[in-house]
């Protein structure tokens, strides 16, 4: 059987009839599919949301559930409560209770962050260079008042800020211990920085 290039060439039917010939002493592969077959289509429903879980409001009417209060967690006197000493107990116990003498005292209060940063790295490497060991730094508690706003906000900015430049670079290398001083002192409005000695 010869092809010609480019397209096919028809049976003759001589090929036809030996085809047929061959084909009816074959059983064929595949069965005929049954009567009882049917093709299955998907559902065309829509589902419907469970709308039992909805509590219906009506706008401007309180919710019967209870909103937790937005806290900022840890609090400072929660992390200061759980502070493992650097030194050793007896010392520790007595810097909190404000027994140790304080070698110097740093305001902050009232001032901005940019303010405040300089003065405060000025003020632990000029005692450290001059072997002075327990200083003193109010940072003040905050403004007082209720926070109304959406997003909460730290009471304090400068109390919280101050315990993270002690443990920052150049600071963080001087110091031996940071806590909250003791209510003579201050209370929570200020802090103890407890420096280490020279080499």
């Amino acid at each position: 059987m010869t092809r010609t290039r480019g397209r096919k060439r028809a049976l003759s039917d001589e090929e036809k009839a030996l085809w047929q010939q061959a084909i009816s002493k074959t059983d064929p592969l595949r069965q005929e599919v049954p009567d009882f077959v049917e093709i299955i289509k998907p559902a065309q429903r829509r589902i419907q949301p469970d709308r039992s879980r909805i509590t219906p409001f009506k706008l401007g009417e309180a919710s019967q559930k209870k909103i937790p209060e937005n806290r900022l967690q840890p609090s400072l006197d929660e992390t200061f409560a759980k502070v493992s000493p650097n030194m050793d107990r007896r010392n520790f116990d007595r810097l909190r209770k404000g027994k140790k003498p304080v070698d110097g005292v740093l305001d902050l209060h009232g001032l901005t962050l940019a303010e405040a940063h300089p003065r405060l790295i000025s003020f632990v490497r000029d005692a450290h260079v001059s072997e002075k060991r327990l200083l003193l730094i109010i940072t003040g508690k905050g403004k007082t008042g209720e926070d109304q706003g959406f997003m909460p906000v730290r009471r304090g900015i400068l109390r919280h800020q101050v315990p993270q430049w002690l443990q920052m670079p150049p600071l963080a290398p001087l110091v031996l211990q940071v806590t909250q001083a003791h209510g003579k002192h201050g209370g929570s409005g200020a802090y103890y920085i407890y420096l280490r000695r020279q080499r």
